[in-house]
């Protein structure tokens, strides 16, 4: 998937340019994210495009060194599920 990396948003978009998918992540401060919310589009569910937003957030955080805290449920289930992300939460 090729995704759209925006400040503070990871997203995925049709070619007719309509958001089928993000998660977002306001900063806190200059070294800390709150991932806050998910969202995939009913025509992609049960594909595993959240989790392959989640990796590559994952990614995009440690790469710019910063940690974050998790205020979207389905980003605290995804990490409890991925430790080898666990140094970025805060």
């Amino acid at each position: 998937m090729n995704f759209t990396y925006n400040p503070n948003q990871i997203a995925y978009y049709h070619s007719d340019n309509n958001l089928l998918a993000e998660v977002t992540f306001p900063d806190v401060d200059e070294t800390t994210v709150d991932i806050n919310h998910t969202f995939v589009d009913d025509a992609l569910r049960g594909q595993g495009v959240a989790g392959k937003l989640m990796e590559a957030l994952a990614l995009h955080l440690r790469s710019q060194g910063k940690k974050a805290i998790l205020t979207c449920p389905y980003a605290v289930s995804w990490f409890e599920k991925h430790p080898e992300y666990q140094d970025i939460i805060k």
